[in-house]
């Protein structure tokens, strides 16, 4: 069995400014801003949902197909996910445009600034999806609005059970179109911030909003992990780690251990305890794909 992953393929460029920023900009100034900021430390890493959540499916043996645009600078990334065994047969090359990118510097007190490059990820409704025996499940994180919109229809039209994941893209949508997502999904995950920013728009509890699909979860941080079923709520424990060092990619890695279990048709609530498992592993690495992950210390 294969997951279709749809969401973005992107670089993070991440710097770090040792000074603070509240020492460089100066509050009554704000109206004639002009700074500059000196960054020692640059890595670059490979993110984007799609590639992220894709990263740890694979690691935990699954089958992940994403579905995403990149812009002509995406041979590394290419060259990166074919040595990984993972597949670009859902994966758009499109001319005269950038790679989604985002750059990102933080502070000595972890403060951070963002400059977010859509790039290609604006064309990701260029993709389409179609009906194949193989893919049974699916998913779509963050993209662009209209392949959200597009591929939302187009899982349903194929009868292809899948995953609602707004992620950041959640503030894109108005109450009517996110309650239109949730009609169309079999499950849709959160976390606490953006599952009080669906009731919100929705008008609609958690409680509620569980009862409109199979299932509904709703991530904690370090506080593990709520599973809603129809209007119940289970409490998922936490997993601590063995080291704090990053928790970029961290909700990623979560929803593809969920994507495993529900590929082995486990129920919900022993899924989203994988997700804990997996989530403490990779915040104890820098990036969104940079750890390992082994069978028996994760308990599958």
């Amino acid at each position: 069995m294969s997951s279709l992953i749809c969401g973005s393929l992107a670089f993070d460029s991440i710097m770090s400014f040792e000074g603070r920023f509240a020492e460089q900009i100066l509050p009554d100034q704000l109206h004639i801003l002009n700074v500059s900021f000196l960054v020692p430390a640059l890595r670059r890493e490979y993110g984007g949902c799609a590639g992220n959540i894709a990263y740890s499916l694979k690691q935990l043996g699954g089958s992940p197909l994403p579905m995403a645009t990149v812009g002509t600078d995406a041979a590394d990334y290419f060259a990166r996910m074919k040595a990984q065994g993972i597949s670009t047969e859902f994966v758009q090359e499109i001319s005269e445009v950038y790679t989604a990118q985002a750059m990102i510097m933080t502070d000595r007190d972890n403060n951070q600034i963002t400059a977010f490059h859509p790039g290609a990820m604006m064309q990701a409704h260029a993709n389409r999806i179609e009906a194949r025996s193989d893919i049974k499940l699916g998913i779509i994180a963050p993209d662009g609005r209209e392949a959200m919109l597009q591929h939302a229809e187009q899982f349903k039209a194929a009868d292809i059970p899948f995953v609602f994941d707004p992620g950041q893209g959640l503030p894109m949508f108005d109450g009517r179109a996110l309650a239109h997502f949730v009609e169309l999904a079999s499950w849709v995950t959160v976390n606490d911030y953006e599952g009080r920013m669906l009731c919100d728009r929705t008008g609609l509890s958690l409680a509620e909003l569980s009862r409109r699909v199979e299932g509904l979860v709703v991530t904690l941080g370090a506080e593990g992990c709520e599973v809603w079923i129809n209007g119940d709520k289970t409490v998922v424990a936490p997993v601590k780690a063995a080291e704090v060092v990053d928790p970029t990619g961290c909700g990623d890695a979560f929803r593809g251990a969920l994507l495993f279990g529900l590929e082995q048709g486990w129920p919900l609530a022993r899924c989203a305890a994988l997700g804990n498992r997996v989530g403490a592993r990779k915040i104890a690495s820098r990036g969104g794909q940079n750890y390992t992950l082994n069978s028996d210390e994760i308990g599958i």
